[in-house]
């Protein structure tokens, strides 16, 4: 779970399967408890949460919901709740809203057709910024989906940067690469609270190796002077 506006990572929950260890919500299974027991701390103070098909439902969105918390996603069209669409093959750019008066239920053709579930967007569309160049005309799009790919970024944005740098390998077990990927998400964390008490902008291989310098410094053991014989 990552801050949308800084990329800082707020928790982790290690999944594995039936026995993740979280706290279980009738009728929200695995990753709708995953959710709930994640955002517990920050539950009932008006945030919005986004996130992918695998935790998105109605059942989940009307618990946050009931929290006080706000909640968009991309949904599977087969989940429990989902409301019906037509049937009809969309032209891209075409979308269909449904709602209830609590969730919005969106199916809009893109590429292929994409569902969105969301409790704080209304059924509008707004520019992109970008043009057709078949058609000359402006690309528009749902603000569900414009606010989706602008925010959900943030999760994307953090394993993409450890990817570059990241301290595991194939090799290694699996406890290690758990390990180690704890070490990367500190130490990119360190980063961006950096840059925020700072405001000096380094690139993060920078500021790695200044952390690894300053850590050496700091602990490093003199070599005791070699007592050995040379031969001349």
């Amino acid at each position: 779970m990552c801050d949308v506006k800084t990329g800082f990572v707020q928790d982790i929950i290690v999944y594995t399967g039936s026995t993740t260890d979280i706290q279980h919500y009738e009728g929200l299974g695995v990753s709708g408890s995953g959710v709930m027991t994640m955002l517990a701390p920050h539950l009932g103070k008006g945030h919005t949460l986004y996130m992918d098909n695998w935790y998105s439902s109605p059942t989940l969105f009307q618990h946050l919901l009931s929290n006080s918390t706000g909640a968009c996603g991309t949904v599977r069209s087969n989940r429990k709740g989902m409301p019906a669409f037509g049937c009809r093959k969309m032209q891209r750019g075409e979308v269909e809203f449904q709602e209830n008066g609590q969730q919005l239920a969106v199916k809009w053709h893109d590429k292929r057709d994409v569902h969105v579930l969301s409790t704080v967007h209304t059924a509008t569309m707004s520019a992109t910024g970008k043009v057709d160049h078949l058609t000359g005309e402006r690309k528009i799009k749902p603000d569900c989906v414009l606010d989706y790919n602008l925010k959900m970024g943030a999760v994307d944005k953090a394993d993409m940067i450890n990817s570059f740098v990241e301290c595991t390998r194939k090799t290694t077990k699996w406890y290690k690469k758990i390990f180690f990927q704890l070490i990367d998400t500190a130490v990119l964390n360190g980063s961006i609270v950096h840059r925020q008490l700072t405001g000096k902008v380094i690139t993060y291989q920078k500021y790695r190796e200044n952390l690894m310098r300053e850590l050496l410094e700091e602990h490093h053991t003199l070599r005791r002077p070699s007592t050995g014989l040379a031969l001349l």
